[in-house]
C-alpha cells in the first residue's frame, strides 16, 4: 500500500508537474464575474494575470469542496494506496476544513495536514512530502514529520503594487494612493498562517535589497531541504533581477534555481511583478 499526495492548486505546482511525480492535482475554483475557471486546469497563470489587468472585475476564489476530496480519496483508496492531501493554510482558506470533512468519511483511510502556508511556501512542504513518501516511511510517520517540519518553512515576497492589496479591501485606498506615490514595494511574510506585512522599502533596488536582509535575519536557507523562488505576470524580469541583486544567497545553486509562477490564490492579492522565495530555515528560530 502506498502513500498518495494529493495536492491542491493554491500550491503553484501546475497540474502536469503533479502528473509526472505521481500526485493527484485537485483545482480551487476561480470566477471572474460570471466566468467561472478551475485554477491550473482552464486557467493558468499568464492569462489570469493578463485578465486581472484588463478587466474591472475582481476574481474571486473559491473552496475545494468536500465532495471533490472525498471522491479523490475513495478513487485513491480503491487503488489500494493511502490518500495523502496537503492544503493551503487553514486561516487563509476552509480548504482544509472540507479536506478533514472528506477524510472523516473515508473513516480514517486518508490523512490531511494543514500546510499553514500558500504557494511556494507549500509547494516546498509537497517536495518534502515527495521524499518522505519515496523514502518509504508509513502515512502516519509522513504527516509527523510535516507537522514538526512545516514550522521551519519561512516564505516572504516582495510586491511590486499595491493596487492589488486595495482591490481586495486589504489596505485603504488613500493607503494604496500614498504608497504608489512614493514607490512603495511591501515586503510580506506568511506568519502562523495568515499573510502580514513585515517591511517596506522605496524603490525596487531597495525592496531587493531588505527581501535579502530578511532573508538573512530569518536564519539562513537550508539548502538541503526543498526551497523556491517564485514571480507573478506574464515577465520573471523582476525576478532575474532580485536573483542578481541577492547573488551571495545562490552561491553554488544558481545553475538550477527551482522558480514557480505564482497563480491565482495569491495573484489575486498581490498582483504582477511579486518576486517570492520560500526555504527551509538551518535552524528554528
Amino acid at each position: 500500500m502506498a502513500v498518495k499526495l494529493v495536492i491542491c492548486s493554491s500550491s503553484d505546482i501546475s497540474a502536469k508537474k503533479a502528473e509526472e511525480m505521481g500526485m493527484r492535482f485537485l483545482p480551487i475554483p476561480v470566477s471572474f464575474g460570471s466566468e467561472q475557471y478551475l485554477d491550473g486546469v482552464d486557467l493558468f497563470p499568464d492569462e489570469f494575470f493578463e485578465k486581472l489587468i484588463e478587466t474591472d472585475v475582481f476574481p474571486v476564489t473559491s473552496q475545494i469542496s468536500p465532495y471533490v476530496f472525498e471522491e479523490c480519496f475513495r478513487e485513491i483508496i480503491s487503488q489500494g494506496d493511502t490518500p495523502l492531501a496537503i492544503t493551503i493554510s487553514s486561516k487563509l482558506s476552509g480548504t482544509y476544513e472540507n479536506a478533514c470533512v472528506a477524510a472523516s468519511e473515508v473513516k480514517g483511510k486518508a490523512f490531511v495536514v494543514d500546510s499553514l502556508n500558500a504557494c511556494l511556501g507549500e509547494a516546498i512542504l509537497v517536495y518534502h512530502a515527495y521524499n518522505l513518501v519515496a523514502s518509504g516511511l508509513s502515512a502516519e510517520d509522513i504527516v509527523d514529520r510535516l507537522n514538526s517540519d512545516k514550522k521551519k518553512i519561512r516564505l516572504i515576497a516582495l510586491l511590486d503594487t499595491l493596487e492589488y492589496l486595495k482591490k481586495g479591501g486589504r489596505i485603504s485606498s488613500a493607503v494604496a494612493f500614498a504608497g504608489e506615490l512614493l514607490s512603495i514595494k511591501p515586503v510580506i511574510s506568511v506568519i502562523d498562517g495568515e499573510v502580514k506585512a513585515i517591511g517596506k522599502a522605496r524603490g525596487s533596488k531597495r525592496g531587493n535589497n531588505l527581501l535579502t536582509e530578511l532573508v538573512d535575519k530569518s536564519g539562513g536557507i537550508d539548502f538541503e531541504m526543498p526551497f523556491s523562488l517564485a514571480y507573478s505576470g506574464g515577465s520573471d524580469v523582476l525576478l532575474k533581477k532580485y536573483i542578481e541583486d541577492s547573488a551571495r544567497l545562490w552561491v553554488g545553486h544558481t545553475e538550477n534555481l527551482p522558480t514557480l509562477k505564482i497563480g491565482a490564490t495569491i495573484g489575486t492579492h498581490v498582483g504582477p511583478g511579486a518576486v517570492a522565495v520560500s526555504f527551509f530555515l538551518k535552524d528554528l528560530v
